[in-house]
């Protein structure tokens, strides 16, 4: 309603006052972005060494657990020969395991959307993904030089890699690539096509693992290591990721909505916009 003549002008706001609250929020940004990054390389860290299923079948795997090999080599030989029988097929998956699925064309695509974040101003969904995927690739060569596991060796190889075995490199990777490319570029998809993404994504991570065997080159066991420390690997991070953002001000994200749902607006991540919460959006 219109102000009656009788009634006073409201005050103005007290810059003094504006400025306080101002230099507050700017304070707690920073503050949440020093934890943000002590929190990204301690969840590299605990990704590492506090991997429980992981750890697990780590066990087993240095223990030599009978169960285990024969599951191995069971596997190893029946595919193996399916690849022997049907070259076609073969070809196929290596072109998959070699190319498309491959660990350099993962992490370009996620160094792309690295750039990408940064020049959207989206400095902190950049520094998360560089993270995992740099601590990923680091963490799963650390472990395979510790754990030291020879490759299969089968008649008639109808593939060859270099290196230790386990954990699987492929799969590692393509568990935190995929996971790195779905939570940050969910925002901009409509919600009806997210569940697409999804399983886009599960069957990107899957058929990696299986070509990896299919191809005599890990044992299933490798690409089982490989699937649980990429996935704890994302995990760890995305707790130091969603801390960051409480700490921030910032409302509590669902998975289904991608790491940063602000990723849609002008300036992803404004720096006076923390401490308040973002109204809700509809895509």
């Amino acid at each position: 309603m219109p102000r009656s003549p009788a009634e006073p002008p409201a005050p103005e706001p007290d810059p003094a006052a504006r400025n306080a609250a101002g230099n507050a929020v700017q304070d707690r940004t920073r503050r949440a972005d020093r934890r943000l990054g002590v929190r990204l390389l301690l969840a590299i860290g605990a990704g590492a060494a506090a991997a429980v299923p992981f750890g697990l079948l780590l066990l087993l795997v240095e223990g030599a657990w009978p169960p285990l090999l024969r599951l191995d080599a069971g596997a190893a030989r029946r595919l193996h020969e399916v690849a022997l029988e049907h070259p076609g097929w073969t070809a196929t998956l290596r072109f998959l395991s070699d190319w498309l699925w491959d660990p350099a064309t993962l992490r370009i695509a996620v160094a792309l959307l690295t750039g990408w974040l940064l020049y959207r101003r989206a400095w902190r969904l950049a520094a998360w993904a560089a993270t995992t995927a740099i601590g990923g690739a680091l963490t799963g060569v650390l472990v395979k030089v510790v754990v030291e596991r020879a490759r299969p060796s089968l008649q008639d190889p109808v593939a060859r890699a270099p290196g230790y075995s386990f954990p699987s490199g492929h799969a590692m990777t393509a568990t935190t690539s995929c996971a790195v490319l779905l939570l940050v570029l969910l925002p901009l998809v409509p919600r009806r096509w997210r569940g697409l993404c999804w399983v886009a994504a599960g069957i990107s991570v899957l058929g990696v693992g299986f070509t990896r065997i299919a191809l005599g080159v890990h044992w299933f066991s490798d690409v089982i290591g490989g699937w649980l420390l990429g996935g704890a690997v994302v995990v760890l991070t995305g707790w130091a990721f969603e801390a960051w953002r409480s700490d921030a001000g910032r409302p509590r994200t669902d998975v289904s909505e991608g790491l940063e749902p602000e990723l849609t607006d002008e300036e992803p991540e404004p720096p006076r916009a923390y401490g308040t919460e973002s109204g809700s959006r509809d895509r």
